[in-house]
Protein backbone atom coordinates (compact mmCIF):
# COMPACT_ATOMS: atom_id res chain seq x y z
CA UNK A 1 0.00 0.00 0.00
CA UNK A 2 1.60 3.31 -0.76
CA UNK A 3 2.55 5.47 2.22
CA UNK A 4 0.58 8.67 2.68
CA UNK A 5 1.53 12.05 3.22
CA UNK A 6 0.69 14.40 5.76
CA UNK A 7 -0.54 17.91 4.58
CA UNK A 8 -0.71 20.05 7.87
CA UNK A 9 -3.30 22.37 7.49
CA UNK A 10 -3.29 26.13 9.86
CA UNK A 11 -3.43 29.28 8.69
CA UNK A 12 -4.23 28.50 5.33
CA UNK A 13 -7.90 26.54 4.82
CA UNK A 14 -8.09 26.24 1.48
CA UNK A 15 -7.79 24.02 -1.37
CA UNK A 16 -6.79 26.36 -4.30
CA UNK A 17 -3.77 28.09 -4.59
CA UNK A 18 -2.59 25.96 -1.95
CA UNK A 19 1.17 24.57 -2.60
CA UNK A 20 1.47 22.68 0.45
CA UNK A 21 -1.07 20.59 -1.38
CA UNK A 22 0.39 20.58 -4.62
CA UNK A 23 3.33 19.50 -3.42
CA UNK A 24 1.92 16.64 -1.40
CA UNK A 25 -0.10 15.63 -4.46
CA UNK A 26 2.86 15.15 -6.39
CA UNK A 27 4.28 12.43 -3.61
CA UNK A 28 1.00 10.18 -4.32
CA UNK A 29 -2.10 9.96 -1.35
CA UNK A 30 -2.40 12.93 0.94
CA UNK A 31 -3.88 12.99 4.63
CA UNK A 32 -4.93 16.56 5.81
CA UNK A 33 -4.90 17.34 9.05
CA UNK A 34 -5.55 20.33 11.38
CA UNK A 35 -4.03 20.01 14.70
CA UNK A 36 -5.71 22.17 17.50
CA UNK A 37 -2.77 23.12 19.30
CA UNK A 38 -3.21 26.00 22.25
CA UNK A 39 -0.34 24.43 24.22
CA UNK A 40 2.39 25.42 21.48
CA UNK A 41 0.67 29.10 21.18
CA UNK A 42 0.14 29.50 25.21
CA UNK A 43 -1.22 33.23 26.18
CA UNK A 44 -1.33 33.40 22.10
CA UNK A 45 -4.02 30.72 21.82
CA UNK A 46 -6.80 31.45 19.33
CA UNK A 47 -9.48 34.17 21.07
CA UNK A 48 -13.47 33.65 21.07
CA UNK A 49 -14.08 35.17 17.86
CA UNK A 50 -10.95 33.66 16.03
CA UNK A 51 -12.14 30.35 17.62
CA UNK A 52 -15.77 30.76 16.10
CA UNK A 53 -14.31 31.63 12.84
CA UNK A 54 -12.09 28.36 12.91
CA UNK A 55 -15.12 26.29 13.75
CA UNK A 56 -17.06 27.07 10.74
CA UNK A 57 -14.11 27.43 8.13
CA UNK A 58 -12.88 23.59 9.29
CA UNK A 59 -16.22 22.40 8.77
CA UNK A 60 -16.14 24.20 5.40
CA UNK A 61 -13.10 22.98 4.84
CA UNK A 62 -13.70 19.75 5.72
CA UNK A 63 -16.70 19.67 2.92
CA UNK A 64 -14.76 20.43 0.51
CA UNK A 65 -12.11 18.07 0.78
CA UNK A 66 -14.84 15.11 0.47
CA UNK A 67 -15.90 16.83 -2.54
CA UNK A 68 -12.91 15.98 -3.86
CA UNK A 69 -12.85 12.28 -2.19
CA UNK A 70 -11.05 13.14 0.77
CA UNK A 71 -11.57 14.30 4.07
CA UNK A 72 -9.95 16.58 7.26
CA UNK A 73 -8.66 14.70 10.35
CA UNK A 74 -8.80 16.40 13.27
CA UNK A 75 -6.30 15.95 16.26
CA UNK A 76 -5.94 18.00 19.26
CA UNK A 77 -2.13 18.74 21.10
CA UNK A 78 1.12 19.57 21.05
CA UNK A 79 1.70 19.76 16.91
CA UNK A 80 4.67 17.49 17.12
CA UNK A 81 3.56 15.02 19.63
CA UNK A 82 -0.31 14.86 17.13
CA UNK A 83 1.52 14.72 14.38
CA UNK A 84 4.02 12.19 14.70
CA UNK A 85 1.32 9.36 16.03
CA UNK A 86 -0.05 10.45 13.35
CA UNK A 87 2.56 9.18 11.39
CA UNK A 88 2.75 6.36 13.51
CA UNK A 89 -0.84 5.58 12.94
CA UNK A 90 -0.42 5.92 9.07
CA UNK A 91 3.06 4.62 7.88
CA UNK A 92 3.46 8.24 6.78
CA UNK A 93 6.95 10.45 7.59
CA UNK A 94 6.74 13.71 5.35
CA UNK A 95 4.81 16.89 6.23
CA UNK A 96 3.85 19.15 3.74
CA UNK A 97 2.56 22.74 4.87
CA UNK A 98 2.71 26.46 4.21
CA UNK A 99 5.20 28.15 6.52
CA UNK A 100 4.02 30.39 9.58
CA UNK A 101 5.95 33.43 11.14
CA UNK A 102 4.07 33.76 14.43
CA UNK A 103 6.99 32.66 16.46
CA UNK A 104 4.73 29.92 18.29
CA UNK A 105 4.37 28.40 15.09
CA UNK A 106 8.60 28.73 14.17
CA UNK A 107 9.21 26.93 17.27
CA UNK A 108 6.55 24.05 15.84
CA UNK A 109 8.05 23.84 12.91
CA UNK A 110 11.32 23.39 14.31
CA UNK A 111 10.06 20.63 16.86
CA UNK A 112 8.06 18.73 14.33
CA UNK A 113 11.61 18.95 11.97
CA UNK A 114 13.17 17.12 14.36
CA UNK A 115 10.78 14.09 14.58
CA UNK A 116 9.30 14.25 10.78
CA UNK A 117 10.92 15.04 7.24
CA UNK A 118 8.72 18.51 7.00
CA UNK A 119 8.22 20.29 3.81
CA UNK A 120 7.66 23.99 4.16
CA UNK A 121 6.52 25.65 1.68
CA UNK A 122 5.71 30.15 1.09
CA UNK A 123 2.35 30.80 0.27
CA UNK A 124 0.35 33.82 2.82
CA UNK A 125 1.95 36.70 1.72
CA UNK A 126 2.61 38.26 -1.35
CA UNK A 127 6.53 37.68 -0.94
CA UNK A 128 7.74 35.17 1.63
CA UNK A 129 8.91 37.70 4.52
CA UNK A 130 12.73 38.35 4.63
CA UNK A 131 12.57 38.02 0.72
CA UNK A 132 12.44 42.53 0.18
CA UNK A 133 15.63 44.15 1.96
CA UNK A 134 17.25 46.62 1.49
CA UNK A 135 20.54 47.79 -0.75
CA UNK A 136 22.22 46.70 1.94
CA UNK A 137 20.53 43.68 2.37
CA UNK A 138 18.86 44.10 6.01
CA UNK A 139 15.45 44.10 6.23
CA UNK A 140 12.71 47.02 6.51
CA UNK A 141 11.41 48.89 9.29
CA UNK A 142 9.70 51.47 7.75
CA UNK A 143 6.73 50.88 5.31
CA UNK A 144 7.37 53.56 3.02
CA UNK A 145 10.27 52.26 1.36
CA UNK A 146 9.67 48.50 2.33
CA UNK A 147 6.14 48.81 -0.16
CA UNK A 148 8.19 50.70 -3.06
CA UNK A 149 10.53 47.14 -2.97
CA UNK A 150 8.01 44.81 -2.64
CA UNK A 151 5.79 46.95 -5.30
CA UNK A 152 8.83 46.48 -7.96
CA UNK A 153 8.57 42.71 -7.41
CA UNK A 154 4.86 42.45 -8.40
CA UNK A 155 2.31 41.06 -9.49
CA UNK A 156 2.62 37.60 -7.49
CA UNK A 157 3.00 34.36 -9.52
CA UNK A 158 -0.67 33.28 -11.02
CA UNK A 159 -2.78 31.70 -8.33
CA UNK A 160 -2.76 27.58 -8.68
CA UNK A 161 -6.15 26.06 -9.50
CA UNK A 162 -7.81 23.94 -7.21
CA UNK A 163 -6.85 19.94 -7.86
CA UNK A 164 -9.99 17.78 -9.78
CA UNK A 165 -9.25 14.96 -6.92
CA UNK A 166 -7.09 14.30 -4.01
CA UNK A 167 -6.08 10.52 -3.81
CA UNK A 168 -6.94 9.59 -0.74
CA UNK A 169 -5.61 6.75 1.54
CA UNK A 170 -6.76 3.33 1.49
CA UNK A 171 -7.76 3.58 5.54
CA UNK A 172 -8.98 6.90 7.04
CA UNK A 173 -7.27 7.43 10.93
CA UNK A 174 -9.55 8.37 13.84
CA UNK A 175 -10.45 11.82 14.03
CA UNK A 176 -11.83 13.83 16.33
CA UNK A 177 -15.22 15.53 16.32
CA UNK A 178 -15.70 19.40 15.30
CA UNK A 179 -18.49 19.64 17.66
CA UNK A 180 -16.19 18.19 20.83
CA UNK A 181 -13.72 20.74 20.67
CA UNK A 182 -16.43 23.09 21.84
CA UNK A 183 -15.33 26.59 19.60
CA UNK A 184 -18.48 27.79 19.83
CA UNK A 185 -20.21 30.12 22.49
CA UNK A 186 -22.99 28.65 24.09
CA UNK A 187 -23.23 30.11 27.53
CA UNK A 188 -24.25 33.08 26.62
CA UNK A 189 -24.19 32.93 22.90
CA UNK A 190 -22.39 35.77 22.50
CA UNK A 191 -21.73 35.02 18.52
CA UNK A 192 -25.08 35.53 17.52
CA UNK A 193 -24.82 37.89 14.97
CA UNK A 194 -22.20 36.56 13.54
CA UNK A 195 -23.59 34.83 11.33
CA UNK A 196 -25.12 37.68 9.39
CA UNK A 197 -22.32 39.21 9.10
CA UNK A 198 -20.21 35.88 7.25
CA UNK A 199 -19.47 32.96 5.50
CA UNK A 200 -16.49 31.61 6.94
CA UNK A 201 -14.59 29.30 4.48
CA UNK A 202 -13.02 29.53 0.76
CA UNK A 203 -16.56 29.54 -0.80
CA UNK A 204 -17.18 32.70 1.30
CA UNK A 205 -13.93 34.76 0.26
CA UNK A 206 -14.29 33.90 -3.03
CA UNK A 207 -17.82 35.42 -2.71
CA UNK A 208 -16.87 38.42 -0.94
CA UNK A 209 -13.79 38.92 -3.19
CA UNK A 210 -16.13 38.79 -6.08
CA UNK A 211 -18.28 41.69 -4.35
CA UNK A 212 -15.40 43.79 -3.51
CA UNK A 213 -14.32 43.58 -6.89
CA UNK A 214 -17.25 45.80 -8.58
CA UNK A 215 -15.82 48.36 -6.19
CA UNK A 216 -12.37 48.36 -5.77
CA UNK A 217 -12.10 51.30 -8.04
CA UNK A 218 -13.51 53.80 -5.38
CA UNK A 219 -11.41 52.01 -2.86
CA UNK A 220 -9.57 55.83 -1.48
CA UNK A 221 -12.63 57.61 -1.71
CA UNK A 222 -14.80 55.09 0.43
CA UNK A 223 -12.43 53.42 2.71
CA UNK A 224 -12.66 55.88 5.30
CA UNK A 225 -16.48 56.50 5.53
CA UNK A 226 -17.75 53.76 7.90
CA UNK A 227 -21.46 54.69 7.13
CA UNK A 228 -20.71 53.14 3.37
CA UNK A 229 -19.28 49.50 2.74
CA UNK A 230 -15.96 50.81 1.07
CA UNK A 231 -13.68 48.44 2.57
CA UNK A 232 -13.05 44.64 1.19
CA UNK A 233 -13.91 42.87 4.75
CA UNK A 234 -11.66 40.40 3.36
CA UNK A 235 -9.38 40.46 6.14
CA UNK A 236 -10.75 36.89 8.06
CA UNK A 237 -10.62 35.40 5.49
CA UNK A 238 -6.63 35.82 4.49
CA UNK A 239 -6.21 35.93 7.74
CA UNK A 240 -7.50 32.32 8.08
CA UNK A 241 -5.92 31.22 4.59
CA UNK A 242 -9.41 30.66 2.88
CA UNK A 243 -7.94 33.03 0.10
CA UNK A 244 -4.66 33.79 -0.82
CA UNK A 245 -3.07 37.18 -1.45
CA UNK A 246 -1.92 36.13 -4.67
CA UNK A 247 -5.66 35.46 -5.28
CA UNK A 248 -6.97 38.77 -4.16
CA UNK A 249 -4.41 40.44 -6.19
CA UNK A 250 -4.79 39.28 -9.34
CA UNK A 251 -8.80 39.32 -9.01
CA UNK A 252 -8.40 42.88 -8.29
CA UNK A 253 -5.27 44.34 -9.55
CA UNK A 254 -6.93 45.51 -13.14
CA UNK A 255 -9.68 47.08 -11.48
CA UNK A 256 -8.28 50.76 -11.96
CA UNK A 257 -8.94 53.89 -10.70
CA UNK A 258 -8.13 53.94 -7.14
CA UNK A 259 -7.03 50.24 -6.89
CA UNK A 260 -3.61 50.54 -5.75
CA UNK A 261 -4.95 52.26 -2.44
CA UNK A 262 -5.70 49.07 -1.85
CA UNK A 263 -2.99 46.98 -2.82
CA UNK A 264 -1.15 48.96 -0.47
CA UNK A 265 -3.33 47.72 2.31
CA UNK A 266 -2.10 44.21 1.42
CA UNK A 267 1.45 45.49 1.27
CA UNK A 268 0.78 46.26 4.76
CA UNK A 269 0.11 42.97 5.68
CA UNK A 270 3.29 41.23 4.09
CA UNK A 271 5.01 44.60 6.26
CA UNK A 272 3.59 43.36 9.69
CA UNK A 273 5.13 39.92 9.05
CA UNK A 274 8.94 41.14 8.32
CA UNK A 275 8.33 43.70 11.57
CA UNK A 276 7.36 40.17 13.38
CA UNK A 277 9.92 37.98 12.25
CA UNK A 278 12.53 41.38 13.43
CA UNK A 279 10.69 41.35 16.74
CA UNK A 280 8.68 38.11 17.93
CA UNK A 281 7.64 39.80 20.99
CA UNK A 282 6.06 43.05 19.05
CA UNK A 283 2.74 42.48 20.77
CA UNK A 284 4.23 42.96 24.38
CA UNK A 285 7.07 45.37 23.92
CA UNK A 286 6.94 48.58 22.83
CA UNK A 287 9.15 49.02 19.21
CA UNK A 288 10.90 52.42 20.64
CA UNK A 289 12.49 51.48 23.76
CA UNK A 290 11.90 55.43 25.53
CA UNK A 291 8.08 54.54 25.80
CA UNK A 292 9.18 52.04 28.46
CA UNK A 293 8.78 54.96 30.60
CA UNK A 294 5.61 56.06 29.94
CA UNK A 295 3.11 56.24 32.74
CA UNK A 296 -0.02 54.97 31.78
CA UNK A 297 -2.85 55.43 34.17
CA UNK A 298 -3.75 52.29 36.76
CA UNK A 299 -5.91 51.79 39.75
CA UNK A 300 -9.61 51.96 39.58
CA UNK A 301 -10.34 54.81 37.75
CA UNK A 302 -8.67 53.25 34.87
CA UNK A 303 -9.84 49.79 35.16
CA UNK A 304 -13.60 51.48 34.76
CA UNK A 305 -12.46 53.72 31.71
CA UNK A 306 -11.36 50.57 29.93
CA UNK A 307 -14.42 48.84 30.94
CA UNK A 308 -16.41 51.24 29.82
CA UNK A 309 -14.10 51.48 26.22
CA UNK A 310 -14.45 47.75 25.95
CA UNK A 311 -18.94 47.97 26.28
CA UNK A 312 -18.91 51.19 23.87
CA UNK A 313 -19.78 53.23 27.06
CA UNK A 314 -17.04 56.21 26.84
CA UNK A 315 -19.35 59.02 25.80
CA UNK A 316 -18.18 59.52 22.44
CA UNK A 317 -20.82 58.01 19.39
CA UNK A 318 -18.34 56.89 17.00
CA UNK A 319 -15.43 55.55 19.71
CA UNK A 320 -18.55 53.82 21.17
CA UNK A 321 -20.51 52.47 17.54
CA UNK A 322 -17.13 50.68 17.14
CA UNK A 323 -16.86 48.84 19.88
CA UNK A 324 -20.49 47.46 19.98
CA UNK A 325 -20.05 46.57 16.21
CA UNK A 326 -17.04 44.63 17.13
CA UNK A 327 -18.52 43.11 20.00
CA UNK A 328 -21.27 42.16 17.57
CA UNK A 329 -19.91 41.16 14.84
CA UNK A 330 -16.19 40.54 15.28
CA UNK A 331 -14.82 43.31 13.60
CA UNK A 332 -14.91 46.99 13.15
CA UNK A 333 -14.18 49.30 10.39
CA UNK A 334 -11.04 50.63 9.93
CA UNK A 335 -11.03 54.03 10.34
CA UNK A 336 -12.98 53.38 13.47
CA UNK A 337 -10.44 51.00 14.92
CA UNK A 338 -7.54 53.77 14.78
CA UNK A 339 -10.25 56.27 16.27
CA UNK A 340 -11.17 53.69 19.00
CA UNK A 341 -7.66 52.72 19.71
CA UNK A 342 -6.20 56.25 19.92
CA UNK A 343 -9.14 57.00 22.33
CA UNK A 344 -7.55 54.15 24.59
CA UNK A 345 -4.12 55.20 24.09
CA UNK A 346 -4.52 59.44 24.15
CA UNK A 347 -7.23 60.14 25.68
CA UNK A 348 -7.55 57.63 28.57
CA UNK A 349 -4.06 57.30 29.10
CA UNK A 350 -4.22 53.24 28.97
CA UNK A 351 -1.45 51.06 27.98
CA UNK A 352 -1.78 49.85 24.25
CA UNK A 353 -1.07 46.36 25.27
CA UNK A 354 -4.49 46.05 26.76
CA UNK A 355 -6.32 47.03 23.72
CA UNK A 356 -4.45 44.22 21.56
CA UNK A 357 -5.10 42.01 24.22
CA UNK A 358 -8.94 42.89 23.98
CA UNK A 359 -8.61 42.98 19.69
CA UNK A 360 -7.39 39.62 20.08
CA UNK A 361 -10.25 37.91 21.55
CA UNK A 362 -12.87 39.66 19.98
CA UNK A 363 -11.48 40.34 16.20
CA UNK A 364 -12.35 37.50 13.60
CA UNK A 365 -9.52 38.69 11.87
CA UNK A 366 -7.27 38.90 14.97
CA UNK A 367 -3.70 38.18 12.93
CA UNK A 368 -0.62 38.58 15.57
CA UNK A 369 1.38 40.92 12.89
CA UNK A 370 -1.27 43.23 11.95
CA UNK A 371 -2.87 43.52 15.30
CA UNK A 372 0.02 44.41 17.17
CA UNK A 373 1.96 46.69 14.43
CA UNK A 374 -1.53 48.70 13.97
CA UNK A 375 -1.54 49.19 17.84
CA UNK A 376 1.66 50.18 18.31
CA UNK A 377 1.17 52.29 14.75
CA UNK A 378 -1.40 54.42 16.82
CA UNK A 379 0.75 54.77 20.18
CA UNK A 380 3.59 56.05 18.89
CA UNK A 381 6.01 53.25 20.46
CA UNK A 382 6.45 51.20 17.10
CA UNK A 383 8.86 51.30 15.10
CA UNK A 384 7.33 52.56 12.10
CA UNK A 385 4.61 54.37 13.50
CA UNK A 386 2.71 57.90 14.28
CA UNK A 387 4.07 60.57 16.27
CA UNK A 388 2.56 60.43 19.76
CA UNK A 389 1.52 64.13 19.62
CA UNK A 390 -1.56 63.19 16.75
CA UNK A 391 -3.83 62.67 19.46
CA UNK A 392 -6.96 61.80 17.07
CA UNK A 393 -10.02 64.21 17.50
CA UNK A 394 -12.80 61.36 17.67
CA UNK A 395 -15.56 63.72 17.45
CA UNK A 396 -14.36 65.53 14.70
CA UNK A 397 -13.54 62.51 12.81
CA UNK A 398 -16.82 61.34 13.45
CA UNK A 399 -18.43 64.02 11.44
CA UNK A 400 -15.27 64.57 8.82
CA UNK A 401 -15.77 61.14 7.84
CA UNK A 402 -19.84 61.19 7.76
CA UNK A 403 -20.28 59.11 10.65
CA UNK A 404 -23.84 59.66 11.47
CA UNK A 405 -25.48 56.85 9.71
CA UNK A 406 -22.69 54.17 11.48
CA UNK A 407 -23.81 56.00 14.94
CA UNK A 408 -27.60 54.96 14.36
CA UNK A 409 -26.93 51.51 13.38
CA UNK A 410 -24.98 50.62 16.79
CA UNK A 411 -25.89 53.10 19.11
CA UNK A 412 -29.69 53.04 18.82
CA UNK A 413 -29.74 55.54 21.78
CA UNK A 414 -28.79 58.17 19.43
CA UNK A 415 -30.66 56.84 16.03
CA UNK A 416 -33.26 60.12 16.68
CA UNK A 417 -30.68 62.33 17.00
CA UNK A 418 -29.83 65.01 14.08
CA UNK A 419 -26.67 64.61 11.63
CA UNK A 420 -25.56 68.17 13.61
CA UNK A 421 -26.11 66.49 16.91
CA UNK A 422 -25.23 63.06 16.67
CA UNK A 423 -21.80 63.27 16.72
CA UNK A 424 -21.39 65.26 19.55
CA UNK A 425 -24.83 65.13 22.03
CA UNK A 426 -23.10 66.14 25.26
CA UNK A 427 -22.09 69.29 23.57
CA UNK A 428 -25.57 69.60 21.51
CA UNK A 429 -27.53 69.61 25.11
CA UNK A 430 -29.31 66.90 23.48
CA UNK A 431 -27.89 63.85 25.31
CA UNK A 432 -30.33 60.89 25.70
CA UNK A 433 -30.44 59.85 29.97
CA UNK A 434 -29.42 56.36 28.81
CA UNK A 435 -26.27 57.49 26.84
CA UNK A 436 -23.00 57.98 29.10
CA UNK A 437 -21.78 61.21 30.01
CA UNK A 438 -18.42 61.68 28.72
CA UNK A 439 -15.55 60.02 30.59
CA UNK A 440 -12.97 62.75 30.25
CA UNK A 441 -13.47 65.96 28.03
CA UNK A 442 -11.00 65.97 25.06
CA UNK A 443 -9.90 68.82 25.27
CA UNK A 444 -8.01 67.92 29.03
CA UNK A 445 -7.39 64.22 27.45
CA UNK A 446 -5.51 66.17 25.08
CA UNK A 447 -3.43 68.45 27.15
CA UNK A 448 -2.95 65.42 29.59
CA UNK A 449 -1.70 63.13 26.57
CA UNK A 450 0.88 65.46 25.15
CA UNK A 451 1.98 66.32 28.66
CA UNK A 452 2.85 62.36 29.30
CA UNK A 453 4.47 62.24 25.65
CA UNK A 454 6.75 65.03 27.12
CA UNK A 455 7.77 63.17 29.66
CA UNK A 456 8.83 60.08 27.49
CA UNK A 457 10.74 62.38 25.15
Amino acid sequence: MPVPVLLWFRRDLRLADQPALAAALKAGTVLPVYVLDDETAKHRAMGGASRWWLHHSLASLDAALREKGSRLILRRGRSEEALARLADETGADTVHCIRHYEPWWRNAERAVSKRLTLCCHDGNYLLPPGAVTSGAGSPYKIFTPFWRSLRDCLPPAPPRPTPSRIAAPAHWPASDRLEDWALLPTAPDWAAGFCAEWTPGEAGAHKRLRRFRDHAARYDDTRNLPSIEGSSRLSPHLHFGEVSPAQVWHAVADAGGQVEAYLRELGWRDFAQNLICQYPDYAARNGRPAFDAMEWRSGQDAKDDLRAWQQGRTGYPIVDAGMRQLWATGWMHNRVRMIAASFLIKHLLIDWREGERWFWDTLVDADYGSNAVNWQWVSGSGVDSSQWSRVMAPLSQSEKFDAAGYIRAWVPELAKLSDAAIHDPEEAGCRPRDYPAKRINHREARERALAAGRAVR
